[in-house]
């Protein structure tokens, strides 16, 4: 069976432990020739619309659907097996020498499997630490700390694009220049006049608690093979990424970080700091007849010295939408990873795809183009805790994992969206 029939998606194989090169190969190879597929189906129902009598074919649309839905999932295996593949060891050579990391480390293992907390006490009050105590929590080593922030860089779409900043303070705040000093030119022996003082605003970055709960049974716990930091690790990922993911896009500031999309926004022939930029697609929930014109004005509508980093945000469905476009010459915007581990591109810009960016709809703000490494701060504060608590789902154990995130925009300026609107 090949995808080329387009009467199923592909049966995508369970994956098990870290892929090897040549699985990863063959998957992207897979996906290569799904891409070809496509183009083909969707060249034919182009073809068809502009010959036959009453449109296109409806099964030619439903095979497009098809290899479109098939495409998301090889890109999502694809993404996958690439994330597994890369996944570091936890700390160092150096890291696991010294022995104040190995003590602790040693401490925070005796606490998660049996509940005995005498080591993690006593290392805290060696380091003068009155912020952990049983009731909330102990942290956990610091080489698992970081390798949770990997995780998250490797699954939370905004962060893997963000500027990250590490805090040990409940808020950072940043100044940030509107307007700099006033410049001119003069002579070699002309009075140089005062300049004007800069404009600043101050931006604000509070921290908010994400927590995650992971629960175990006994005999996991018991078992001494069982790597506790990378189980610990592993649990908390997925469910972190999910509420971050969601948060950096829609969160409205009240007990979570504020997404892009929850700021004020105006057109951007009337932009005003504070606000970001939208540029409409002219049509209302959807492209117009030329849709590559409304991609071009929002590309456009960014700063050149924007441009060189920047990327284009959208969930899954509005990137199967933007497949089906070309340019002027018949040329497809949207294009596949030239090499396994690379990203897809749009105008050859690269595109991140999070599902938590609205569809396509009357007057949704579906699409998102900027420099998100300037536009957007995601602020991390030191320290993730674990709670053991054996009591709450007996005979299971729970740890409730918390750590603090915030995140904003930082620079109105380095990102526009594209609205669907008339």
């Amino acid at each position: 069976m090949t995808i080329q029939t387009g009467l199923r998606a592909p049966e995508l194989k369970a994956l098990d432990g870290v892929p090897t090169s040549s699985e990863v190969v063959a998957a992207f190879d897979e996906f290569m020739s799904s891409f070809e597929a496509f183009k083909e189906a969707n060249d034919q129902r182009i073809a068809e619309i502009e010959t036959r009598v009453g449109g296109a074919d409806g099964l030619t649309g439903d095979r497009l659907d098809r290899i479109n839905q098939a495409l998301d999932e090889q890109k999502h295996r694809l993404d996958t097996m690439l994330t597994r593949a890369r996944r570091p060891g936890l700390g160092t050579a150096g890291e696991r020498s010294s022995f104040a990391g190995r003590e602790h480390k040693a401490a925070f293992e005796t606490y998660v499997r049996r509940g005995t907390d005498h080591g993690l006490r006593q290392l805290e009050e060696k380091a003068l630490s009155v912020g952990s105590n049983p009731d909330g929590g102990y942290l956990v080593p610091e080489e698992t700390e970081r390798e949770i922030g990997r995780r998250l860089a490797a699954l939370s779409p905004i962060r893997g694009i963000a500027a990250v900043r590490q805090v040990s303070g409940s808020v950072y705040k940043k100044p940030f220049s509107v307007e700099g000093p006033a410049v001119g030119w003069v002579g070699e022996t002309e009075a140089r006049p005062e300049t004007a003082a800069p404009t600043l605003a101050e931006l604000q970055f509070p921290t908010m608690e994400l927590y995650a709960m992971p629960a175990a049974t006994g005999t996991l716990l018991d078992d001494s093979a069982v790597n506790i930091d990378e189980w610990i690790a592993s649990e908390v990922e997925v469910a972190f990424a999910e509420q971050e993911g969601a948060a950096f896009v829609l969160g409205d500031g009240n007990a979570k970080p504020r997404g892009f999309l929850d700021y004020p926004t105006l057109a951007e022939s009337a932009w005003a700091w504070g606000s970001l930029g939208t540029i409409s697609t002219g049509a209302a929930g959807a492209f117009d007849t030329n849709g590559s014109d409304a991609l071009v004005d929002l590309v456009y509508a960014l700063k050149a010295g924007y441009r060189q980093n920047a990327s284009f945000v959208m969930s899954r469905r509005t990137q199967g939408e933007i497949r089906k476009l070309k340019d002027a010459d018949g040329n497809y915007l949207w294009q596949p990873p030239a090499v396994a581990g690379a990203g897809a591109t749009l105008m050859n810009f690269s595109v991140v795809e999070a599902e938590d960016m609205p569809d396509i709809a009357v007057d949704s703000p579906s699409i998102a183009f900027g420099d998100f490494q300037r536009g957007y701060l995601v602020v991390d504060r030191l320290g993730v805790r674990v709670l053991r608590d054996p009591y709450s789902a007996k005979p299971y154990v729970l740890f409730y994992t918390t750590k603090r995130v915030g995140g904003g925009v930082q620079d109105f300026d380095a990102i526009k969206l594209l609205k669907f609107s008339a």
